[in-house]
């Protein structure tokens, strides 16, 4: 398989699966709003900072008003990391990938950067945000379902796994951070029903609510922070996510868990022996932020060897 082929594919996969996930991180936010009725000013800045955009969006925007984040996030063109940009880019690279990937697939793209697209010329996104954003969640699911179900299972369906549960990591780890930076309550508040009612949101964000309940019952923070990242099962945990991404590295390399021939095995693998011996205790006493952190600059390093190992041209003179 050609690298570029694969690196489209790959992209491909990581696009669309980082737009569904800006929609959740608005989604939890305009919960947040409803159910507590902050400011909108204490509202929507810690977002914009957790998306790691805030450079340009104060820039262009100034005031982080509901109105002027929506617009950042969803439509703005200028902003690469926005739904609209991401699934533009999406359905450019499957566009140029088109004999790899099935027809399904891509009439199932098109449609989902149509319907945003569409959106932008009319005020649908601001006068029913909820809806709006769970339509883009369901074309999520749909385009998710149609992959599974359409592509070969081979190379080619490997690159565009590893590439969404790369990106569903991250998002994951960024949804816990929304916690961290939008809700961290004060000492006095901790376990109380406003606070417990977050964490709930935060489950819901990750269409998690209801396998939690199936796990533990109550809601309790430390179980969610639990589930979130240590679940074997979950397939929105981040151990979940890591563990599959090692699963379909090593069937592209032909390689075996527990050693490596690339840095993207060694980096990937160091990851998911972590993740299977930490505990909650400790990730706790280390403290979350801390921990997601750290989890985010090892994904990124991920990312990067990734890159090298598949994708990278490496000039003549040095290839040995």
């Amino acid at each position: 398989m050609l690298s570029r082929v694969a690196e489209t594919i790959f992209w491909m996969s990581r696009y669309t699966e980082r737009a569904e996930n800006v929609a959740r991180f608005i989604d939890v936010t305009l919960s947040l709003a409803l159910e507590q009725g902050l400011s909108i000013q204490g509202q929507w800045d810690p977002l914009i900072y957790t998306t790691g955009d805030q450079e340009i969006f104060y820039e262009r925007y100034g005031a982080a008003t509901q109105e002027n984040v929506i617009k950042f996030l969803t439509f703005d063109l200028e902003n690469p990391n926005s739904i609209l940009s991401c699934l533009r880019m999406a359905r450019e690279n499957a566009r140029t990938s088109r004999e790899m990937i099935s027809s399904q697939m891509w009439e199932e793209l098109n449609k989902f950067y149509l319907f945003v697209r569409d959106a932008r010329n009319d005020s649908y996104a601001l006068t029913s945000p909820y809806e709006f954003f769970g339509r883009i969640k369901q074309a999520g699911y749909s385009l998710e379902g149609v992959t599974t179900g359409t592509m070969s299972h081979g190379e080619p369906w490997h690159f565009s796994r590893l590439g969404a549960l790369v990106e569903r990591a991250d998002k994951t780890s960024r949804i816990l951070d929304v916690k961290y930076f939008l809700l961290l309550p004060e000492a006095h508040d901790v376990g109380t029903p406003i606070d417990i009612m977050q964490w709930g949101l935060l489950l819901k964000s990750a269409s998690a609510m209801e396998m939690y309940r199936k796990h533990y019952g109550r809601l309790d923070p430390k179980a969610v922070v639990e589930f979130l990242i240590l679940n074997r099962d979950f397939p929105r945990s981040i151990h979940f996510c890591i563990r599959r991404a090692e699963q379909s590295l090593l069937a592209i390399t032909g390689g075996r868990e527990g050693t490596f021939a690339n840095r993207a095995e060694q980096r990937l693998g160091r990851m998911r022996a972590a993740l299977d011996f930490v505990s909650i205790d400790e990730i706790m006493s280390q403290g979350l932020h801390e921990f997601v952190d750290n989890f985010q600059l090892e994904l990124n390093e991920v990312g990067d060897a990734i890159y090298e190992t598949f994708f990278a041209v490496t000039p003549l003179g040095e290839r040995v």
